[in-house]
């Protein structure tokens, strides 16, 4: 009696395990999917900056801008795999729509801060409302210019801009001492496939020791 109720119970677990990597494998086909519908969203052709961007709907939004960039730059701590430590460069961008965010791309931790183009500038970019803060972000050095996170809404404020910001893809003309950091889907997280290596990791190790204690009893059995 008390062996067939350890074959069930065990069943029972072996079935809630292979069950939730199941379900891990179907949600990283959503999420899959999700993702190429992101990068077709990205790499789509640019149009004119809606007049009232919305985070629901325009979000990666591939946009084109003209304008002019006022004064100030703010810098933002960043690490890239290729460059390693550094700052996004965020400018006020003068548009006919108004003054918007402008994230100009990246330079390197010892690099001077370059000054802002002058003149006619053209940005290709893609409309973006970042969710750099976690709970252990530190608190935006504002009178330093040493910011953690890329909150739209303080960073306005200090520039004197409306709270929409455009990635740069692409300058015109270019930018020689700045590199582009274009938005892209790497920061969606997408941790499914290691989900269900977990359960079913899980449910193989729950089998051997099942099989392990059906084994040792029946050999105490005979």
């Amino acid at each position: 009696m008390r062996q067939a109720i350890t074959i069930i119970l065990s069943l029972a677990v072996l079935t809630l395990f292979v069950g939730l990597g199941t379900w891990q494998v179907q949600r990283l086909q959503w999420k899959e999917g999700v993702l190429a519908n992101i990068d077709a969203r990205i790499a789509a052709d640019p149009v004119s900056l809606p007049d009232t961007p919305d985070k629901a709907q325009d979000t990666y939004l591939p946009v084109i801008v003209s304008g002019s960039f006022g004064e100030g730059t703010l810098r933002v701590l960043v690490s890239t795999k290729q460059a390693g430590a550094g700052y996004r460069l965020i400018s006020p961008f003068l548009t006919e729509q108004g003054a918007i965010l402008i994230d100009r791309g990246f330079i390197r931790v010892a690099d001077e801060m370059p000054p802002v183009p002058e003149g006619p500038v053209q940005i290709e970019g893609n409309l973006h409302w970042p969710a750099d803060r976690l709970s252990s972000t530190p608190e935006n050095d504002v009178a330093g210019n040493t910011w953690f996170a890329r909150d739209l809404d303080q960073m306005a404020e200090v520039l004197g801009t409306q709270p929409i910001f455009i990635i740069t893809r692409h300058m015109t003309p270019p930018e020689p001492r700045v590199l582009p950091l274009p938005v892209t889907s790497d920061g969606v997280p997408n941790r499914h496939l290691e989900y269900a290596g977990t359960w079913f990791l899980l449910a193989l190790t729950w089998s051997m020791m099942t099989l392990t204690l059906l084994w040792r009893k029946k050999r105490r059995n005979t």
